[in-house]
């Protein structure tokens, strides 16, 4: 059962993420009366893009984790490995969505770097 979970949610990821940017953020990135943060619009396009892949990039460590879980491998090890590797794949995206001045890439990576580092995994 998990590992259709896992799957499902999956997918969902896959469908957020693909189909949010074809109908909704390329349509609403075309307004002209987006908020001008850091001189300009490009800032604020780089944010909406990036949290709203966030959210697909979260489900797909969900997914990891049910399908760990599913296999009974899902350790403290593994967890740690799942979290400190999402959270990572987290961190790159504000860094190419913003160029790196949106700051939660430092917070995504330094999460990663601590789980991924913990002495239990």
């Amino acid at each position: 059962m998990l590992s259709i979970a896992a799957i499902l949610i999956g997918a969902l990821a896959l469908a957020h993420s693909v189909l949010g940017e074809r109908y909704i953020l390329i349509r609403l990135l075309r307004r002209t009366d987006l908020p001008k943060l850091f001189g300009g619009t490009a800032f604020t396009a780089g944010t909406l893009r990036f949290a709203w892949h966030i959210t697909s990039v979260t489900w797909f460590g969900f997914a990891a984790l049910l399908w760990q879980l599913d296999r009974g491998a899902l350790t403290p090890h593994a967890t740690a490995q799942i979290i400190g590797i999402t959270s990572l794949a987290c961190g790159v995206l504000p860094v190419v969505f913003t160029r790196g001045r949106h700051l939660s890439w430092a917070v995504f990576v330094a999460i990663g770097v601590l789980a991924l580092c913990w002495p239990g995994s």
